[in-house]
């Protein structure tokens, strides 16, 4: 059984309501993730999920913490929530989680990013992974400002390297952008841009997913697509074998 962490997928959205000289707030916390880890379960694997919010204060900070886990995988969160914690805050100094995880990485751990507007570079370059170790871990260049690819009209991967898959996957709505690096192997790409990337960081491999594991960019027809199972365990078994 593959041990997973699976960190990110949440939001809380917060609205206001004007009537006149009268302000009301209302706010809602959602998750994404549900999909992606009744894939992840399909395949065998054992996930343990942390939101956003439970991951600024949870995530493991020890390179033993970390070896409880064969894979971690960061989607739709930003290098600020693993950096910037309660201690930091207060100017007490912590530990640098993300150069922890690609510390362990390159001791033989494996590492996947998923697309988001909060991962990879980001919308505005907010989530700044390329600024980070784990930047430099995974197999790809990230881009240094807005990485965002919005494709409305329905963009579809093409299967580069993954002898199970049809040569087209379903339309997708949208995308980070992201250059692969000379050492890394291609196995999908999307308008001529890197869809999936896998390759080796020291003893261990990572993977750069550029699409989401949800809507909007992931739609129904590409999260429930009959091949989807098939694509993971491909990733899966890449990178922790």
């Amino acid at each position: 059984m593959t041990d997973v962490l699976l960190a990110g997928e949440s939001h809380v959205n917060v609205t206001l309501e004007i009537k006149g000289k009268n302000v009301m707030r209302d706010a809602q916390y959602g998750e994404a993730a549900d999909r992606y880890i009744e894939t992840l379960e399909g395949l065998g694997a054992n996930v343990t999920y942390q939101p956003c919010h439970v991951a600024i204060e949870e995530f493991p900070r020890t390179l033993e913490s970390l070896d409880t886990y064969d894979l971690v995988v960061l989607s739709d969160i930003g290098a600020d929530s693993l950096q910037l914690t309660p201690q930091v805050a207060t100017g007490e100094t912590d530990v640098d989680r993300p150069a922890l995880l690609a510390e362990w990485v390159r001791n033989g751990g494996a590492l996947g990013m998923i697309g988001g507007y909060m991962t990879f570079a980001g919308k505005g370059g907010q989530a700044r992974w390329g600024n980070t170790a784990v930047g430099e871990a995974l197999p790809v260049t990230i881009a240094t400002g807005d990485d965002r690819v919005e494709t409305p009209a329905g963009a579809h991967p093409k299967n580069e390297a993954i002898e199970e898959l049809p040569d087209e996957l379903p339309h997708i709505l949208g995308y980070n952008r992201f250059k692969a690096d000379d050492n890394a192997t291609v196995w999908a790409t999307v308008n001529d841009d890197p869809f999936l990337v896998v390759g080796d960081h020291g003893e261990g491999s990572t993977f750069a997913y550029a699409t989401d594991c949800a809507p909007h960019w992931a739609p129904e027809a590409f999260t429930e697509w009959e091949y989807i199972d098939t694509l993971w365990k491909a990733v899966i078994s890449r990178v922790t074998s």
